[in-house]
């Protein structure tokens, strides 16, 4: 399967979903806004504004959607690390339906032959059945820690007047899966998280929290694509939040969708329609903008 990346404008991104609209087919994966299938291709609007296009016939598709690729960017390599780490990551974060997934994983230099040979990377680079396919075998090889924020629970915590917000949520969510993992009597040479916030922020909130450990942190951007460790938990957790967005649409009786862009304003008016606020409560993340579209779409 060949593969076709373009980071068109904000315009162009805009003009491409119009023009795709009818071609549009659900996704469940919370770094996308727009999926599309067209002669065969995927095509994948992602959060960032890139668009990935997957399939045979990648080139022409590309030029009739006036689609130029971008300059191949150096992407960041899984490090040959020769010590023990723990890596967290977080998955849901960015997605207005379903919970918090936060993962802490304990890889030693042994498991890497095996790691590499199960594909693992990235979760932001592997589709979401090879996810499934290989995060219960990580769960099985792995040390690991999951903490599952769910919706309800979620919104319980987070938001105006309340005991946390979206970034000290995060921080005790990953200090607490660390601080049980470390509690298995495991001994990292180092602890990694996927950075989310500032250093200096991180230790801001942790003062706040009750469990504590004396190992240094180090939060490192796309640490999810350079360490073993940070992207079996980032494999998990992905793991875990697509298993509860499935759960929670079963429920409520409608597809959620991940991400944050319009098709969750949609789907929230409808929910919010049938069921109320408290419809809402049960399958999203209340505090983003999404419930106030939500709302002005069912005034209409």
């Amino acid at each position: 399967m060949k593969t076709f990346v373009a980071k068109p404008d904000k315009k162009a991104l805009a003009d491409l979903q119009k023009r795709l609209v009818n071609q549009q087919i659900p996704h469940h994966n919370p770094y996308v806004v727009f999926a599309a299938k067209l002669e065969q291709v995927t095509i994948l609007i992602y959060t960032s504004g890139k668009v990935v296009l997957q399939g045979s016939q990648v080139e022409s598709v590309a030029q009739k959607l006036g689609l130029k690729a971008s300059s191949p960017s150096k992407q960041p390599e899984i490090r040959n690390e020769k010590v023990s780490l723990i890596g967290s990551d977080e998955v849901g974060n960015g997605s207005y339906f379903g919970g918090l997934a936060v993962v802490a994983s304990f890889v030693a230099p042994e498991k890497h032959d095996v790691l590499k040979k199960l594909g693992v990377a990235d979760s932001k680079q592997l589709t979401d059945s090879k996810i499934l396919q290989i995060a219960p075998i990580l769960e099985r090889e792995i040390p690991y820690q999951a903490l599952f924020l769910s919706p309800q629970k979620y919104n319980e915590v987070v938001g105006k007047n309340k005991q946390h917000n979206a970034v000290s949520v995060k921080v005790a969510l990953h200090n607490q899966a660390i601080f049980l993992l470390l509690q298995k009597g495991l001994q990292p040479d180092k602890i990694i998280i996927d950075a989310f916030t500032s250093s200096r922020n991180y230790q801001k909130y942790l003062q706040k929290e009750s469990n504590r450990f004396s190992q240094a942190v180090c939060l490192e951007e796309k640490a999810e694509a350079k360490y073993l460790a940070v992207a079996v938990s980032s494999i998990i957790a992905r793991k875990l939040f697509l298993e509860n967005l499935t759960k929670l649409g079963q429920e409520i009786g409608y597809r959620l969708p991940s991400g944050a862009g319009s098709q969750s304003d949609m789907t929230a008016s409808k929910i919010l329609a049938a069921y109320g606020m408290s419809g809402l409560a049960r399958t999203a993340k209340l505090h983003f903008a999404n419930t106030q579209k939500a709302q002005l779409l069912l005034k209409k």
